[in-house]
């Protein structure tokens, strides 16, 4: 048999994502401080913006396949029908459906600012736990936001059966639920750039707790998302593995809690963290240089603030690489695990600052803790 040198090389990159597959956990190289972004897997490291486009597609695949599982691609037949238009209320929304046999489907709902557009939208995945309050939504639209809501549970649930929506849809795929609602976050914007009264270019998603952890793997995966936000999104989130307090989350857990929101073989690595091949500051930095807003309260210890101060320091380095140091920032706040007032307004200003140029007034890149940086690394210099 005769191997042409495509075949070949194809053969050469099976057998190498086996081998990576096979080793054991204890075997990988304990590594305590933030992996290198910069660092291809092959020894070599980043020094232009284009390495980064090809150093950025190996960090999703290696992000996916061992935490998040690899989540179905996009269906290429979304289709929405509108159920509601109401011009008094500013009131739409509208049915979605996609997949195999049109059978996924989830409802979007949109509360319109006063005027024509095109309005910049934020999209939110926790409808499962109630419309956003209607003060807040009175602030949200007051500033020309378009406030766009879904239910993230009708993808996957919390916890259920393996073979449950999104799953049925695709048993040939191996995922995890954040990776599923991740998914219904493209969805929503698959319609939402159908609609002329929405800016495409000013798409912001938010979420909080396991919803901040969805939006952050969806604004991670999706180039058509310009702003992320996620809030109070601990493990699987913006925490980080590697700096974990007595009362964070964890690896370990996480996966015995609610085994099905990431990958399955992702709990080998619950006490080997530092055996991890990446760490969240990479998940962080697949969203540059578009823009990254992490909002998180000090009193949640759950989520681990310290951690989330660890990641952000390591992805402002790829920002920095990319000449676009301001398109990521940090929020904190006093209280516990919310998404409450105060971090709905560090969004809007913001959001203002990267979408209309208006200078935040918010305290952003705080620096509430002496912690040590975990990495020596730095940014290579930009080609």
């Amino acid at each position: 048999m005769t191997f042409t040198g495509p075949t070949i090389l194809i053969l050469i990159l099976l057998l190498s994502v086996s081998t990576i597959h096979a080793e054991p956990v204890d075997q990988r190289t304990s590594n305590a401080g933030l992996p290198d972004p910069f660092m291809f897997s092959d020894g070599t490291r980043v020094s232009s913006k284009n390495d980064w486009t090809r150093r950025r597609a190996e960090l999703q695949d290696l992000i996916l396949r061992y935490e998040y599982g690899q989540m179905p691609p996009a269906p290429g037949n979304t289709q929405s029908v509108e159920l509601q238009r109401n011009a008094r209320d500013h009131h739409n929304q509208y049915k979605i459906t996609c997949g195999p046999d049109q059978k996924i489907s989830l409802v979007l709902d949109l509360l319109l600012p006063e005027g024509k557009g095109p309005f910049p939208v934020i999209l939110r995945g926790d409808l499962c736990w109630g419309s956003v309050p209607d003060d807040l939504i009175k602030q949200i639209t007051g500033r020309g936001y378009i406030l766009a809501q879904f239910n993230r549970l009708e993808m996957a649930p919390d916890l259920g059966s393996e073979t449950t929506l999104l799953r049925a849809a695709y048993p040939e795929k191996q995922f995890g639920a954040i990776a599923a609602w991740a998914w219904g976050f493209h969805r929503c914007v698959d319609v939402l750039t159908t609609l002329d009264f929405v800016d495409k270019t000013k798409i912001a998603i938010t979420g909080h707790s396991r919803g901040g952890k969805a939006a952050l793997l969806a604004g991670a995966t999706d180039e058509r998302i310009a702003l992320t936000v996620p809030n109070g999104s601990g493990t699987g989130g913006a925490d980080c593995y590697r700096v974990q307090g007595r009362q964070s989350e964890g690896i370990a857990r996480i996966t015995k809690n609610f085994p099905l929101w990431l990958a399955p073989d992702f709990k080998q690595f619950a006490g080997n963290e530092d055996r991890l091949p990446f760490d969240q500051h990479d998940v962080l930095a697949l969203c540059a240089p578009r823009a990254l807003l992490m909002t998180d309260a000090l009193d949640d210890q759950y989520a681990n603030p310290h951690g989330s101060f660890q990641t952000f320091h390591g992805a402002r380095e790829v920002y920095k690489f990319l000449g676009v140091p301001d398109k990521i920032a940090l929020h904190y706040r006093d209280g516990k695990h919310a998404q409450n007032e105060v971090d709905w307004k560090a969004l809007l200003d913001y959001a203002d600052q990267v979408f209309a140029g208006k200078p935040s007034q918010q305290n952003l890149n705080p620096k509430p803790f002496d912690d040590q940086l975990l990495f020596k690394w730095t940014a290579p210099e930009s080609k």
